[in-house]
């Protein structure tokens, strides 16, 4: 056999394989239901036609509602990537308003078949139910004005003590806030509107808020916020679904890392774009760094 046809009966194997691969994806919904543990979210949620996620409305660029007054975010994208993992359709989703205290307890007690709630993910919480995978790496950023001589990260922290930073009251504010700029004062405000307005103000040369938060307003307001380019203290954001329902939990996991790093990135790749203001990094077939 010489060296082309040699390839030429490789590659019609190599097609066959690709046919077998498809028809093996056509199997249907009723039949991937009945693979799934008879109590598994997986197999109610495709009997039911529709997925329910409990989410909130109020907090871009997570969960909000869009001039249009539809419901919009991050949050509501990976919902959506749920749905349409199972049903081929992003529409088929029921999004159930709750209060963040309600985020554990409505999968606990199966209200809702998962929490996509720009929940953090933390040893204490996985005592009560599953996290997903990570779907996002929030953090503590600077949020500062575009027109100050001191909007860079590198300036705030060469003035040294004549940096004033606003940050939300908390116990952690200022460490969290030291931790970045040693000698920075810190001024503790009781809203996340107040800390925003102490700069807006100039009362302060920076804001201290959620690294999602800054990209948001940055890219939405160029000529009024801006990224001073620091963000530290990583937090991970997962969904919350029922302890004990492995299938669910691994239909999950696996449905959102083909979203974020497979051959089926387009949901997660326009909203991280359309939210938060940037390409994600690109995906290289090889080493899977995922």
């Amino acid at each position: 056999m010489n060296d082309t046809s040699g390839r030429r009966d490789f590659l019609k194997l190599g097609m066959a394989g690709l046919a077998t691969a498809g028809a093996l994806t056509a199997v249907s919904a009723e039949k991937a239901a009945a693979q799934a543990a008879s109590d598994s979210v997986l197999r109610t949620a495709l009997d039911r036609g529709k997925l329910i996620v409990g989410t909130g409305s109020t907090n871009a660029p997570w969960h909000f509602e869009n001039d249009a007054g539809e419901l919009v975010g991050m949050d509501i994208t990976m919902g959506r990537i749920l749905a349409k993992g199972l049903f081929d359709d992003p529409t088929k989703v029921e999004f159930v308003m709750q209060d963040p205290a309600q985020r554990i307890p409505n999968v606990t007690t199966n209200k809702v078949d998962i929490t996509i709630q720009f929940m953090t993910m933390t040893a204490q919480r996985s005592q009560l139910i599953h996290f997903s995978r990570p779907y996002y790496v929030e953090g503590v950023a600077l949020l500062t004005l575009p027109g100050s001589e001191n909007k860079t990260f590198d300036k705030l922290l060469a003035n040294g003590s004549a940096t004033r930073i606003s940050i939300l009251q908390n116990v952690d504010a200022e460490n969290s806030v030291h931790f970045a700029l040693p000698q920075a004062q810190v001024m503790q405000i009781d809203t996340q509107a107040n800390v925003l307005q102490a700069l807006e103000s100039k009362r302060v040369d920076a804001a201290a808020v959620d690294l999602s938060t800054v990209r948001w307003l940055a890219s939405r307001n160029p000529d009024k916020y801006f990224d001073a380019g620091k963000s530290w203290y990583s937090m991970l954001y997962g969904a919350a679904i029922r302890q004990g329902d492995l299938d669910w939990l691994t239909y999950v996991n696996q449905t959102f890392t083909i979203a974020m790093f497979g051959h089926e990135t387009a949901l997660y790749d326009a909203a991280f774009k359309e939210y938060f203001g940037q390409e994600p990094p690109p995906r290289h077939p090889g080493f899977p760094v995922i």
